[in-house]
């Protein structure tokens, strides 16, 4: 496993942070999780929607007064060139991180701090059994408002309230937790969006509800529009409708497409998996993995042919390099 730490590509175990770097103690970075997914056919590991998950990236790191001194584009260019140096051959999990990198304690002025990014990559599997329908538990602690801390910002110090939420969720004998904002709304998961099926209308929270604008929430609803003629309204959404929907479901980078079969001891529907659900799941995995050739734009390929393969990685690595060294 890989990583690209202050400036150079190193193997994990070699990427050391002082433990007085800013963002340890304060939280202060922000982060994306990106996937990356194995195509046993074609020998070759897609990253989903890379582009996007970096202009995401980018986009919470102006919240934090974070610079990250690359594009979007170049991002891409060293995660790919990350993965490549791992040798992946499986799924994967991709982590860019920007962050405070100044080592300073007791200091909140952020604007005046050094910047810094990383990313790394990991093997990682299901997150959640995409299989079944999980048993998730409505929690007690309530998703962050937005005027306490962004939620359209991945912001790694505010996923404490998720860790909370995943956590007394698990204690208690759930799978995952469901969790409402400050006015008693469905607002997502602990780490994914929801979405509901009744009478044939897709329903999930709409982002005025302190929701983190998931990107494969959205393709979820691009791919329900395109391949299945279903609009999705986006509103509030009451914890009782989620007892009473046809169908639910989870979506995320990590947990991808999950079914929910109960809430709360509850069960949805007759407790099975969806049709709608099911449908929308195998598209969603035939995409990713690139085998859907109409949506390629959103797959970005890791691995050249292998005549081509050193030269153009090692091409990639060192322009992401320069670019850092002239911006």
């Amino acid at each position: 496993m890989y990583a690209f730490f202050k400036n150079k590509y190193l193997p994990i175990a070699e990427a050391k942070m002082s433990i007085l770097t800013h963002a340890f103690h304060y939280g202060t970075a922000c982060f994306e999780g990106v996937r990356g997914n194995w195509n046993e056919d074609e020998g070759q590991v897609y990253i989903f929607r890379a582009q996007d998950h970096m202009e995401r990236l980018i986009n919470s790191a102006k919240v934090l007064r974070i610079k990250i001194r690359f594009t979007a584009e170049e991002m891409v260019n060293i995660a790919a060139e990350v993965v490549r140096k791992g040798n992946h051959k499986e799924d994967i999990y991709i982590r860019p991180v920007a962050y405070k990198s100044a080592e300073v304690v007791a200091n909140m002025k952020a604007h005046l701090l050094e910047d810094d990014v990383m990313v790394f990559a990991f093997p990682l599997g299901n997150y959640l059994d995409p299989n079944k329908g999980i048993h998730c538990g409505t929690s007690s602690w309530r998703r962050i408002d937005d005027l306490s801390i962004p939620a359209r910002a991945k912001i790694n110090g505010s996923y404490v309230n998720s860790v909370l939420a995943k956590t007394e969720a698990v204690e208690s004998g759930f799978e995952e937790a469901i969790m409402l904002n400050q006015d008693g709304h469905v607002s997502e998961g602990s780490g994914e969006n929801i979405f509901i099926v009744k009478n044939g209308t897709l329903i999930t929270p709409a982002p005025g509800d302190n929701i983190l604008l998931g990107i494969t929430r959205d393709s979820v609803i691009t791919l329900a529009k395109q391949e299945l003629g279903m609009e999705t309204v986006e509103r509030q959404l009451d914890r009782s409708e989620l007892y009473q929907a046809d169908e639910v479901f989870l979506t995320g980078t990590a947990a991808h497409l999950t079914p929910v079969s109960k809430i709360d001891h509850r069960a949805i529907a007759d407790g099975k998996i969806g049709q709608v659900t099911q449908r929308l799941q195998a598209l969603y995995f035939d995409v990713i993995r690139g085998k859907n050739k109409k949506y390629m734009q959103w797959c970005h390929p890791v691995y050249d042919k292998p005549s081509k393969s050193s030269a153009k990685s090692n091409g990639a690595a060192v322009s992401a390099v320069r670019a850092s060294d002239r911006r």
